[in-house]
């Protein structure tokens, strides 16, 4: 079953649901339950719900990943771990180009500008997006490939992680901590690399906008 809908028809039958039936039970339109299997590939934030009412993982649901029902411990495995929710929310996942483009929070990126989406649990800003990580200035901790979720709703705090621009409208990913307040009551701040090999940069030495907080970490495992 290579499509949302081919996967979505086959679990609603399994299930023995109408497509309203399903639908009233998830808390949706029937209407987006028939795009769904029409092929149309809604901005549906009810994958989720609807994989839940279908006892199904959700991630395998939404993008074919996983195994559509978990193993229970009478397959005869040691079941250690256990399916973890994906989430009812989605989240763009933007380049640092667009990120860099940011001018303000209510327009952070064009309406389907987005390489794709991720889902999210997180309670975040309707503006949140997702990045991954590029390069190794804030190694160990962060490594490339890894993804992070930004909210830029949130006002940084000493300690955060927060993806910031310069003038050039190019974005960096760094660690923020407060240095002061210049003569106009504006804060001064400095972005560190958690890698010593980087350069730090100072908001009165260079122009800087922080673009938003880092709210999430996805890390994953490493390629040899």
């Amino acid at each position: 079953m290579k499509t949302l809908a081919e996967r979505l028809i086959w679990a609603r039958t399994q299930k023995g649901l109408s497509q309203s039936e399903l639908a009233k039970a998830a808390g949706v339109a029937q209407s987006t339950i028939g795009n769904l299997e029409a092929g149309i590939r809604l901005s549906s934030r009810k994958i989720a719900a609807i994989a839940s009412v279908l006892g199904v993982n959700a991630l395998w649901l939404a993008e074919g990943k996983g195994d559509p029902i978990p193993k229970s411990p009478e397959d005869g495995f040691d079941i250690n771990v256990s399916p973890a929710s994906v989430g009812s929310r989605e989240i763009p996942l933007i380049s640092y180009v667009q990120a860099g483009a940011m001018v303000e929070v209510c327009d952070p990126y064009a309406v389907g500008a987005a390489e794709k989406m991720l889902w999210t649990d997180l309670d975040v800003s309707v503006n949140a997006f997702a990045l991954t990580i590029r390069g190794s200035s804030m190694t160990p901790e962060y490594n490339e490939g890894d993804v992070i979720i930004v909210d830029p709703s949130i006002a940084p705090s000493p300690g955060n992680d927060v993806v910031a621009k310069n003038s050039s409208e190019e974005a960096t990913f760094k660690r923020y901590r407060l240095c002061g307040i210049n003569e106009n009551g504006a804060d001064i701040f400095e972005l560190i690399p958690l890698n010593p090999n980087f350069p730090s940069l100072r908001s009165d030495r260079t122009p800087i906008h922080i673009i938003g907080v880092v709210v999430e970490h996805r890390r994953f495992p490493r390629r040899k």
